[in-house]
């Protein structure tokens, strides 16, 4: 099972991990946390309806990688168009967020949860639910190294596989590789408990 996703019953998954595999995990999704940033806690005595109808920002991130995880909903030609995409990011970023940290948040308590499976590793075992905020986060993850490493669709040459060990990015190239077997796995492990 090592380094692959097994269906469970119940439509959940397992994966082998060893103790480097559980720590590069939860530091990756720590970082993802401290990127996405805090969600905005209830103030006492603040109606809870209230929160629902928040609004949040209407302007694209500045940080690459955030523009990445929270695109605009319709392109930017026309002033109409950018108009449209500021209300859409408007009433659904903030939502977005919850729901990228509630994946985060998912994949470091599952980590945290781990009793040692001897020889210094574990079988993390996830439910269907489990599953599906792994696989989210394990997207997130992988968007955003991606746009840090400037991996494009033309990108298919390889040439950012074949860097050489002495280059600095070599070591987020095999995070990103590593995180897309892992969410190819368990897309396949899911899919055939489907």
């Amino acid at each position: 099972m090592a380094g692959h996703f097994e269906a469970l019953p119940g439509g959940g998954a397992a994966v082998a991990l060893d103790e480097v595999e559980i720590s590069i995990l939860r530091s990756l999704a720590v970082q993802l946390l401290e990127l996405i940033g805090p969600g905005d806690e209830p103030v006492e005595g603040e109606d809870p309806l209230a929160a629902l109808f928040a609004e949040g920002p209407s302007e694209p991130p500045s940080d690459p990688a955030l523009r990445r995880l929270f695109p605009d909903a319709y392109g930017d030609e026309d002033e109409e168009l950018r108009a449209a995409a500021a209300d859409f990011r408007r009433y659904t970023e903030n939502d977005l967020r919850a729901r990228k940290r509630e994946d985060a948040l998912a994949v470091i308590r599952s980590l945290d949860a781990l009793s040692s499976g001897g020889e210094g590793g574990a079988i993390l075992k996830l439910t269907a639910d489990e599953s599906r905020s792994w696989l989210g986060a394990l997207n997130d993850l992988r968007l955003t190294i991606g746009t840090r490493l400037e991996v494009t669709d033309e990108d298919e040459s390889g040439e950012l596989y074949r860097l050489p060990d002495s280059d600095p990015r070599k070591p987020m190239v095999m995070a990103y590789l590593w995180l897309g077997a892992l969410q190819e796995s368990l897309v396949e492990t899911l899919m055939s408990g489907a």
